[in-house]
């Protein structure tokens, strides 16, 4: 049987671990990239260019190391917990080199258009138009994987905000912010209260003579450093709670998440309590947000009603005079251009794809879309069960339902999300790490089986339970089983701590009264839990 050429497009997180399933499963992979590196996203360039996503210099990741590697390839225990965004490139290089992904990029190459070839029904395969240097040339693959993400076409409402048009002031979306130092002593006004709105909004406020910071409904913040000095999704996903999420009631829940959040600061006298539960809405991540807002950096302000020439009209009634610059951090849309609309439908930021990989109107199943959702969690390690399961699909190892099922699960979903969650832009992309990651995994056939392994290995079962739901686990078993996922695993807690511990203080014990009463609690909840279901079974 002839090996299957599989065209990848797209050499950044999604990408990267793309190129390295295919070469896995026996496939043959050529990646088109439109840089001249690898990184997507987290690629820093000094100026913005049309279609290509882009960040600031100073952006942090929000999800911790042990949750966002690559499920085969741990990041190094001396590296940070939270990396800059020069450490994941750094991180993502060294994957590259480690499975020799590079000679399968071509980079500089832009795909221009993805068709299907005459014989589609039959074969399922596409022809690719490309061009670089000048130069077009057309190829024929056997299958294709879509890795360009969604965080490059910026999101501009103005439409939204009366006198806009006359205002004098600079005007530009956080897609084209870099650094602080373009806005020196300026009083400046930030729309919008997501991740990248408020990091931003802190970032400037450091050298700005005055920043304000617009939000329509407010958000719940979260910390980056969590219980006991753990990083935030290391303490709070794991399978343990997750299967307590589930039993506990959705407004137990919200309390308790609420009064959580509130303990550390409370919102509604930073400006910040949103109109909407804790559960109802991703959070944002903003470890720096309330020392801004409580030192006078950043000052919180309602929804804009108007602008004039210089000036910034609130709903509230207040007025800031002389501002000098608007920023909008109001999102991304995101669309396939090299893609016809019989292939990929957008209606509404939202797409229909079948476990939100495969568009379900295909005749043959040969073209995935990777990497379109958004976990409340790391995308990368998504990304890489997607793949795992795309390849295995494209090699006729697994097959996909017919239409009417594919569809009516693709339905289910938007349905959940819209009983789940607030009205949002991309309400349809959202999905829970633990819950996704065990979906997309038991269709690839790599969800440990946590039951079994405590019956073989309990040391390794508790960690899995217990301990954080990381991206090794999915390689304890099935196909892409790794040999050294057990050690991976049960050294996990030892590189978090690791990149924080770099003093040993007098008196040091491995084990202290606070962390051995909390793993005795555990162990009363798993008990109980085993209780209640041997109870109702």
């Amino acid at each position: 049987m002839m090996v299957k050429r599989v065209a990848i497009i797209g050499a950044g997180s999604c990408g990267l671990p793309a190129i390295k399933c295919c070469l896995d499963e026996g496939l043959e992979p050529t990646c088109f990239e439109q840089n001249d590196d690898i990184g997507g996203l987290w690629k820093f360039q000094d100026e913005t260019m049309e279609g290509r996503a882009s960040i600031y210099k100073s952006l942090t990741i929000n999800t911790s190391k042990e949750m966002m590697a690559f499920s085969d390839f741990p990041i190094p225990e001396d590296y940070p917990n939270y990396m800059h965004n020069s450490q994941v490139m750094d991180y993502f290089r060294a994957y590259a080199k480690h499975f020799g992904l590079l000679p399968y990029i071509c980079f500089k190459t832009t795909v221009l258009s993805v068709t299907k070839q005459p014989d589609f029904s039959l074969t399922g395969q596409w022809n690719i138009i490309t061009e670089s240097s000048g130069e077009k040339k057309s190829s024929v693959f056997d299958a294709v994987l879509v890795c360009t993400g969604h965080h490059v076409e910026p999101y501009l409402p103005l439409s939204f905000f009366p006198g806009i048009r006359k205002f004098k002031g600079q005007i530009l979306h956080s897609w084209k912010y870099k650094q602080p130092e373009n806005f020196i002593d300026k009083r400046v006004v930030m729309i919008g209260l997501g991740n990248s709105g408020a990091d931003i909004t802190v970032d400037l406020s450091h050298a700005v003579k005055k920043i304000f910071l617009s939000t329509r409904s407010g958000s719940w913040v979260l910390n980056r450093v969590s219980d006991n000095g753990f990083p935030l999704d290391v303490t709070y996903f794991t399978r343990f709670k997750n299967i307590i999420r589930h039993l506990t009631p959705l407004c137990l829940l919200n309390r308790w998440g609420e009064n959580k959040l509130n303990s550390r600061f409370n919102h509604a006298n930073y400006g910040l309590k949103p109109s909407h539960r804790f559960l109802s809405k991703y959070p944002i991540v903003g470890d720096d947000l309330p020392n801004a807002i409580i030192s006078g950096r950043i000052t919180m302000k309602p929804n804009v009603k108007e602008f004039t020439e210089t000036a910034v009209i609130f709903e509230d009634g207040t007025k800031e005079d002389n501002i000098d610059a608007v920023i909008f951090a109001t999102g991304y849309s995101f669309s396939f251009p090299f893609l016809e609309e019989s292939v990929i439908q957008i209606k509404n930021n939202h797409v229909s794809l079948y476990k939100r990989v495969f568009p379900p109107f295909l005749e043959k199943p040969t073209l995935a879309i990777i990497g379109l959702l958004q976990p409340l969690g790391a995308i990368m390690p998504i990304a890489e069960l997607q793949v795992r399961g795309a390849a295995r699909v494209f090699k006729g190892l697994i097959k996909l339902p017919p239409e009417d099922v594919m569809m009516a699960d693709v339905i289910q979903k938007i349905k959940e999300n819209e009983k789940r969650y607030v009205p949002t832009q991309h309400i349809n992309l959202q999905v829970q790490y633990i819950e996704y990651m065990d979906e997309i995994s038991s269709f690839s056939g790599v969800k440990p089986n946590v039951l079994s392994l405590f019956l073989r290995d309990p040391k390794l079962a508790w960690e899995v339970f217990f301990g954080p739901c990381t991206p090794i686990q999915f390689r304890l078993m099935g196909p892409g089983k790794w040999d050294r996922a057990r050690e991976a695993i049960l050294s996990q807690r030892k590189r978090i701590i690791k990149a924080t511990k770099t003093r040993n203080p007098p008196n040091n014990t491995d084990e202290n009264p606070s962390s051995l009463g909390f793993l005795f609690l555990e162990t009363l909840w798993f008990l109980a839990f085993f209780m209640v279901v041997f109870v109702y079974l």
